[in-house]
């Protein structure tokens, strides 16, 4: 593990981003597309792994994605990414996706997606991120410790040959 230079708090890198959904982002069942959402979750996750490293990163697994709820044309979409965890090359993002009611601001749920980005060099080559992270909310706690969890169930999965 490399030398850290100092902590992050978690809320140095929170990235959050609002789309208003349009025709194009809608599937032939009048709903998001669902790879729409994905693109979505996959660029504010790039972005607050960007924010946390200080350099480019490269998503290289999407550990969990659970659609709960559709949206639908003109809905105000909020996407919310956060680092949950930091390991040598690598940090977890999860980002969770909103529907933002305009009259009353009241946001509902739709999704929840864990993203591993990997620091890269300008050719590509994984390099230590620099910044740790820290911990500042029961929740900030809590997710970490998922995300080790999470960590040691996806090398174990790679391990496994999955």
């Amino acid at each position: 593990m490399t030398e850290r230079i100092r902590n992050k708090r978690v809320s140095e890198s929170l990235t959050e981003t609002t789309k208003l959904l349009q025709y194009k982002d809608i599937n032939g069942q009048n709903r998001l597309f669902g790879g729409r959402l994905m693109e979505w979750i996959d660029e504010v996750a790039a972005l607050t792994a960007m924010r946390h490293c200080g350099g480019l990163v490269t998503t290289c697994a999407v550990d969990n994605l659970r659609f709960k709820y559709g949206a639908y044309i003109n809905e105000v979409i909020v996407l919310i990414g956060k680092v949950t965890y930091v390991g040598n090359t690598s940090m977890e993002i999860r980002v969770d996706t909103y529907v933002e009611n305009i009259q009353t601001g009241i946001r509902r749920a739709i999704n929840h997606a864990y993203l591993i980005c990997v620091h890269v060099d300008d050719n590509g080559k994984p390099v230590p991120v620099k910044y740790g992270l820290e911990l500042e909310t029961l929740s900030d706690k809590a997710e970490w410790e998922g995300g080790m969890k999470r960590n040691a169930n996806r090398k174990q999965r790679f391990n496994d040959g999955y």
